[in-house]
């Protein structure tokens, strides 16, 4: 009772900020990093959205020279399979595991074709283009170089994009913008083009490419592979039936000016135009949906409540103010965390874990990672918006029973969590996949983070499951050396880094303290619920081999030959044991030399994303906070582009684990940690080159 105190104290704390303080003017803060550009950047795109669907645009403030996606949580497609190919025939193949012969989701070169499907499917698909068709006085098509006095500002206030250009001198004004709930958007556009003829609005309907690896934009050389049927059309309306596959969906769309929908015929069936009719002003809205409606709000009310709904969002959990700073990157840092917010409410906030590129493209045919949903979500809890967080989490209640199979398959008992999957849990055939283990230990880390937030029985009802398979499997899987009298972790294993060989690696460090903080917590777990200590949990935690050292610093794992010359790149995830995690089986002397050794040896400009606020959490939490700061802002590898987007190294673009990191780092750095300072900010610098101003962030781990 007396630790349940302490920690809701501790929230209480981190909640309130600075004593003294005046509220924070978050319509400031976020006012003074509106995102204003001239042109289009062809692969970052300026987007409305809402977690479970965004738009994104380019300097025309629709999709009218850029093919940028349309993408939802529920836009999942998978091609015919191979002729004679069945899914429950794919046949695994083993490795060798301590002696056994275990089988794993592996290409299997005996089926090339299934096994490429397998990797290929299912994956994300685009709804559709919705652009403008812009002509000259004569009927020649427009291109971008054509406009001048182009202008886009994104106002994050309103989640609205006012877009202006000119043609031939004649001014268009644009507004985009998405509905809070649905998958629909608003578009208000006025310009003397549009009654001279010579602005009207286009949609098009793709067919998924056979490539879908970074990219779902789709090709529209297959007419004859899908199908675009208008079902229902009214004089303000239509509904537009979309027959892909086995996949089926509508698109709605309603406008409020004077217009008449046209659709292409011959080549083009899935082209429909919009033709504006004796009027200046065209408004009409978007809806995608898996049910045929055509109820679409109007446009007009679909702007009044994405005002609304953002505004609800920038009121809504923590906030951070640095304008007082004396540092001049005060405001480079302040941008980025603002923008971070904002393009993971867009992108990251839905019903599903999010993928790497969010709802931007495709990244790994827009699968998601199942060890990156720590990176794309632990924010969440620490700004305090649990919410835009807890409903993707039921990815664990879900795929449980599927996760008992796999480890079951594989001689364990317990749970093995996925690496890579989609809509349903079917791993994708690889060795990284199928060896990589640092995800397992996660769903324990979300319900400790839950637990804290919300103490009450229904919570540990809602995770007691997920815990005990977890740790089941954790426990089973580590396996006992008699001659060490010690538990080891692999062979075979992928680490974080990904940059080792499996069948030779062992006791990764990273792995070794996660895995004694899962069986630790979920021990806790039990006596909260009022069960005996598990002790087959406790004699492994306790047993487990301690983390690897040579000469005086932690190594990636045991036994690596020639680490800080030919494997001090990728993820120095040895860091992460003290900083994003809380340090289960660290020495802190030792890993203040080894974030010495890391800083100065590892190839920064080799590393991307999290990595730079994995550094930045370890560096507060030894007390570096200058170092802290600079690995958010320093290093031309860790950078964000005028729309917050950052860059992924060898990963897919953008990365959205750097943005999803970032917002971790600067929670724990201002809101603290278990066993911080009790000094304001604890990870800022104390100089007085910072003034940390902030409210409502709840502390880390």
């Amino acid at each position: 009772m007396k630790k349940l105190i302490s920690v809701l104290i501790c929230v209480l704390f981190a909640s309130v900020g600075i004593s003294g303080q005046a509220k924070i003017d978050r319509k400031a803060v976020v006012d003074r990093h509106r995102i204003v550009t001239t042109k289009t950047n062809p692969r970052s795109p300026a987007q409305v959205g809402n977690g479970e669907f965004a738009f994104s645009v380019d300097i025309t403030g629709l999709q009218t020279f850029v093919p940028f996606n349309t993408m939802s949580q529920w836009s999942w497609h998978s091609f015919p399979l191979p002729e004679s190919c069945k899914v429950e025939n794919f046949k695994r193949l083993t490795m060798d595991t301590h002696g056994r012969d275990v089988p794993y989701e592996l290409p299997n070169p005996e089926q090339p074709e299934l096994s490429a499907w397998l990797a290929g499917n299912p994956h994300r698909f685009n709804l559709g283009r919705i652009g403008f068709k812009l002509t000259k006085p004569d009927g020649t098509p427009v291109t971008e170089t054509d406009l001048s006095d182009t202008r886009q500002e994104v106002d994050l206030w309103t989640g609205i994009i006012y877009s202006q250009f000119k043609l031939d001198g004649i001014p268009v004004s644009v507004k985009t913008a998405c509905h809070p709930t649905s998958d629909a958007v608003a578009v208000s556009v006025e310009s003397p083009l549009i009654r001279k003829g010579q602005l009207s609005v286009f949609l098009d309907f793709p067919y998924p490419k056979d490539d879908q690896f970074q990219d779902c934009l789709g090709t529209y050389d297959q007419p004859g592979a899908h199908q675009s049927v208008l079902k229902k059309q009214e004089k303000d309306r239509v509904l537009i039936a979309r027959n892909m596959d086995d996949i089926h969906y509508y698109t709605a769309l309603r406008w409020t000016s004077p217009a008449r929908l046209e659709q292409a015929a011959g080549d083009s069936p899935h082209h429909f135009e919009l033709c504006p009719e004796n009027t200046d002003r065209l408004e009409f809205s978007c809806l995608y949906s898996r049910e045929g409606t055509n109820g679409v709000l109007v446009a007009d009310q679909i702007f009044r409540e994405s005002s609304a709904g953002w505004k609800s969002f920038w009121e809504s959990g923590a906030a951070i103010d640095l304008s007082a700073s004396k540092d001049l990157r005060w405001k480079e840092l302040e941008r980025r965390i603002v923008l971070s917010q904002f393009v993971m409410k867009i992108n990251e906030a839905g019903s599903l874990p999010p993928q790497e590129s969010g709802l931007v493209n495709n990244g790994w045919d827009g699968r998601f990672h199942f060890e990156m949903i720590w990176w794309h979500g632990v924010h969440y809890a620490l700004w305090n918006r649990w919410n835009l967080l807890d409903k993707s989490l039921s990815v664990y209640r879900d795929y449980l029973p599927t996760s008992i199979e796999r480890a079951k398959r594989q001689g364990y008992q317990g749970a093995r969590w996925p690496k890579c999957t989609a809509d349903f849990d079917r791993e994708w055939p690889n060795l990284i996949h199928a060896t990589l283990i640092w995800q397992q230990p996660h769903p324990i880390y979300f319900a400790e983070l839950d637990y804290r937030l919300h103490p009450t029985r229904e919570t540990l009802e809602k995770w007691k499951q997920v815990i005990f398979g977890t740790a089941d499997f954790m426990t089973d899987y580590a396996f006992y050396v008699k001659d060490r009298d010690q538990y080891v972790l692999g062979p075979p294993v992928f680490i974080v880094s990904e940059n080792t060989k499996p069948e030779e690696t062992m006791n990764p460090a990273f792995e070794l303290s996660y895995w004694k903080f899962g069986l630790r917590v979920a021990n806790e777990w039990r006596k909260r619920l009022s069960l005996p200590v598990e002790e087959n949990w406790k004699l492994v935690e306790e047993k487990l081999s301690p983390l690897p050292v040579e000469d005086g610093v932690y190594v990636t794992h045991e036994g690596i030959r020639d680490m800080w010359t030919k494997y001090a790149f990728e993820h120095p995830a040895l860091i992460g044991t003290y900083g994003m995690l809380p340090g289960d089986g660290v020495d802190i002397s030792v890993m203040d030399k080894t974030l010495s050794k890391v800083h100065n040896t590892w190839k920064l400009n080799d590393t991307w994303g999290w990595d730079f606020p994995m550094l930045a959490m370890c560096a507060a939490r030894l007390s570096h906070p200058d170092k802290a700061v600079d690995y958010l802002l320093n290093y031309p590898a860790f950078d964000f582009d005028e729309h917050g987007l950052v860059g992924g190294g060898r990963a897919p673009f953008p990365y959205f684990p750097g943005n999803g990191g970032l917002l971790t780092a600067v929670a724990m750095m201002a809101g603290g940690w278990d066993g911080c300072p009790a000094i304001n900010a604890p990870g800022f610098p104390k100089d007085g080159s910072w003034t940390v101003k902030y409210e409502g962030f709840n502390k880390s781990l």
